[in-house]
């Protein structure tokens, strides 16, 4: 068995039923073999092993009140990856699916997308089995102070500075900063994602949305193409989609399609991108509510998706953008993308594609930017925000703008000239997983057994 396979199967049985985490290790460990190969010195300070094991797992109960007085339990985590880089860095996630196999995997995944930044952060990712959707403000706010008052005791400025992800938006960052706030008795920057009342960063809600669409123009710019004109699929519709929607239209590209937890939209024309905002962001409500302004689009409720995979990916488009969540894009979907002339895929979300649709775009020769490179702006941002904070300082959208649009380039061309170094110019998983785990496997040795 070889060294790879042996440390995987190792992981199964020191982290049982974790299926996320495996697939998220498999997909780095696999990836990084040449690079084992040429540079012993890795396996000699045995860093995959520690890579793979988290400095620190917090799991704690959440208990809260709802409207009625009845007493509600979740399960809260915080899982502290990697420090090698900088404070653990990464967000909270509130959904009915998290479990710490879903956080480990996104932990994993953090720690290489944070070293391709280029800043100093490490990798960390938290979260509770609770569902924001159909909730009160008062009663996400009572969830958000007993979360906070566990987690306040583990977090800090310099030490783990949380944000942001799939349930948890402006209106629970506030809940819980203003809860570590009355616990910790300090205004710190120890949240990303924040107001611009109170030490916010420009451009960090557009920034992941954003840093995807940068992400496909430093690639179409390689390939001598531009983003103008084309046709671009995209799935969710949370700040990711929405704002990679915003700026494919200021590139000149098309949007045709999103989705949210109950179906699909796919209007040829073009989304209607305000529509879409005021339904998601300010009504909260579903997608569906789309055709009662735009009877020519098509809405697929998900009842009427194909069993093997998303309707979303059926659709003929010159670019795909996965913006929702882990595992959406099947092999059967990465088929027919090829075979509907889809020539770049760009990943807004955590691992979106399945390990089988990643061959298949590999072995294609379509253009394929990993999630772990290609939204990396969501995080790039936030640690400009914890700078900002630090010197009291805010600046204005442009600045940030550009420098997130900098990041982005450098993530791509530091990924692409890693992967031909190697003799895969065209595999970015490969070049961007050996460019982050160097970043951090180097300074992990220079800091000792620890």
């Amino acid at each position: 068995m070889s060294y790879i396979k042996e440390t995987i199967e190792k992981l199964k049985q020191t982290s049982p039923a974790q299926v996320e985490f495996y697939q998220a290790v498999e997909d780095v460990l696999e990836s990084i073999e040449p690079l084992l190969e040429e540079r012993p010195k890795y396996r000699e300070h045995s860093i995959i092993e520690r890579l793979v094991e988290p400095e620190r797992q917090i799991m704690f109960r959440v208990p809260w009140m709802d409207d009625d007085g009845n007493i509600q339990v979740n399960k809260g985590y915080r899982i502290e990856f990697n420090s090698a880089l900088g404070p653990y860095k990464g967000g909270l996630r509130f959904h009915p699916s998290v479990n710490a196999g879903i956080i480990k995997f996104l932990g994993f995944e953090q720690i290489f997308k944070n070293a391709l930044t280029g800043l100093p952060i490490g990798g960390g990712k938290g979260g509770a089995n609770f569902n924001p959707k159909g909730k009160s403000d008062a009663e996400i706010m009572r969830f958000c102070q007993s979360f906070m008052s566990e987690l306040y005791r583990h977090i800090g400025p310099n030490t783990d500075v949380p944000a942001g992800d799939i349930g948890v938006g402006s209106r629970e960052i506030g809940y819980l900063f203003g809860q570590y706030k009355r616990l910790a008795n300090r205004f710190d920057g120890v949240l990303t994602g924040k107001s611009l009342l109170w030490g916010g960063s420009h451009a960090r809600k557009e920034a992941t949305g954003y840093g995807a669409v940068y992400f496909a123009q430093c690639m179409m710019d390689d390939k001598g193409d531009s983003l103008e004109g084309k046709r671009c699929l995209i799935s969710g519709s949370g700040n990711v989609a929405i704002y990679a929607m915003e700026k494919l239209y200021d590139l000149g590209a098309r949007p045709i399609s999103c989705s949210d937890s109950s179906g699909t939209i796919y209007h040829e024309q073009g989304i209607d991108l305000d529509l879409v905002k005021r339904i998601k962001e300010e009504q909260k409500g579903r997608l569906e509510e789309y055709l009662e302004t735009h009877n020519n689009a098509e809405y697929t409720p998900r009842d009427d998706y194909p069993k093997d995979g998303h309707s979303v990916w059926r659709y003929k488009a010159d670019l795909a953008f996965p913006c929702a969540t882990q595992n959406e894009l099947t092999a059967k979907d990465a088929q027919s993308l090829l075979e509907n002339g889809c020539k770049c895929i760009v990943e807004g979300a955590n691992m979106p594609s399945t390990q089988a649709a990643v061959d298949l775009f590999i072995e294609s020769g379509a253009a394929y930017g990993p999630g772990k490179a290609a939204n990396a702006g969501g995080v790039a941002t936030s640690q400009l925000e914890m700078v900002q904070n630090a010197s009291m300082l805010r600046w204005d959208f442009d600045e940030v703008d550009e420098k997130l649009k900098g990041i982005m380039s450098n993530i791509y061309h530091d990924a692409k000239r890693t992967a031909e170094d190697f003799g895969h110019p065209s595999n970015l998983v490969l070049g961007a997983n050996i460019a982050g785990f160097r970043k951090v496997a180097d300074a992990m040795i220079e800091q000792g057994v620890v």
